[in-house]
């Protein structure tokens, strides 16, 4: 399992009966986690007037947060020379995945040790941190999100990190629909990126199955990839979908045509003051030999 363990604005505080405590600068959000089944306490009496938020969830879907002491609608944290704009959403989120950071890294990497110009395709791009990371190891980046939320709340990450100058491209998009036009344009990418959800909607209520739809979108990537590619990531929060399934549908697609390294795993985070860890998802990537 890869540890996202370099932050110094975000910290896992503690993991208990379905709840996580997180420290996002210097506010406290209680937020549940079905992956969290063991028992340490109830949180919210064990940090008793520490928290500042919670969130609730709704027996009959989605929830809502309760501020317990004063949260501004909008803050920042940062991550190396990045920054990232949080604030409290629907359906419990924040507007950023830590634990990312350990995909964030591999790409930093592989692009500042190519030496040479990257452009990179990011799908389903959500907020951006990936775009964010991309742009400032030295890469060029196409952005694209079928929100036009998401990809409003990427250009306030790109701004806010000081790289509104950076080469990006934002588009508002459903993802498959926006790959066929590249294949028909003859446009290539050196790296792609994907994180794509267990279902959802496209700009035009195109509909997006990951059983389904994941294998084809990954073999049409493929023809937009150069003749040298630098690295092919997909992460997934899908439940039940094992990181083997990613290694081998990348193993069956690209390696054929591109020789590299395929690897797949877990993230997670660890639990501050503990020996636990949070598992946060899984990842498939295929790299280049370098």
């Amino acid at each position: 399992m890869l540890l996202a363990e370099k932050w110094q604005d975000y910290e896992l505080i503690d993991a208990s009966l379905g709840e996580k405590l997180e420290r996002w600068g210097n506010y406290f959000l209680l937020r549940p986690d079905p992956q969290v089944i063991w028992d340490r306490g109830n949180l919210l009496e064990k940090y008793h007037g520490k928290i500042d938020a919670v969130y609730h969830r709704s027996k009959k879907g989605g929830g809502s947060w309760e501020n317990l002491k004063k949260v501004p609608p909008r803050w920042t944290v940062h991550y190396q020379d990045m920054t990232f704009c949080i604030k409290q959403m629907g359906f419990k989120h924040t507007g950023l995945f830590p634990e990312q950071t350990v995909n964030w890294e591999f790409m930093m990497n592989k692009i500042k040790r190519s030496k040479r110009p990257i452009k990179v395709l990011n799908l389903f791009a959500y907020t951006g941190g990936a775009t964010v990371a991309c742009l400032s190891a030295g890469a060029s980046v196409t952005h694209v999100d079928s929100s036009r939320g998401m990809v409003d709340w990427c250009k306030e990450n790109v701004k806010a990190s000081g790289l509104e100058g950076a080469p990006v491209r934002y588009l508002v998009d459903d993802v498959k629909k926006f790959v066929a036009r590249e294949i028909r344009r003859g446009n290539h990418y050196d790296a792609i990126i994907m994180d794509p959800p267990s279902y959802g909607r496209g700009t035009n209520g195109e509909v997006w199955d990951i059983e389904k739809d994941l294998a084809l979108l990954v073999s049409m990537c493929s023809q937009i990839l150069v003749e040298k590619p630098l690295f092919f990531l997909i992460n997934s929060y899908t439940t039940g979908l094992s990181s083997y399934v990613l290694k081998n549908l990348l193993s069956e697609v690209l390696l054929p045509r591109f020789p590299g390294k395929v690897r797949c795993g877990e993230v997670g985070i660890p639990i501050a003051h503990s020996s636990l860890v949070l598992p946060c998802g899984i990842y498939g990537r295929w790299e280049d030999e370098t």
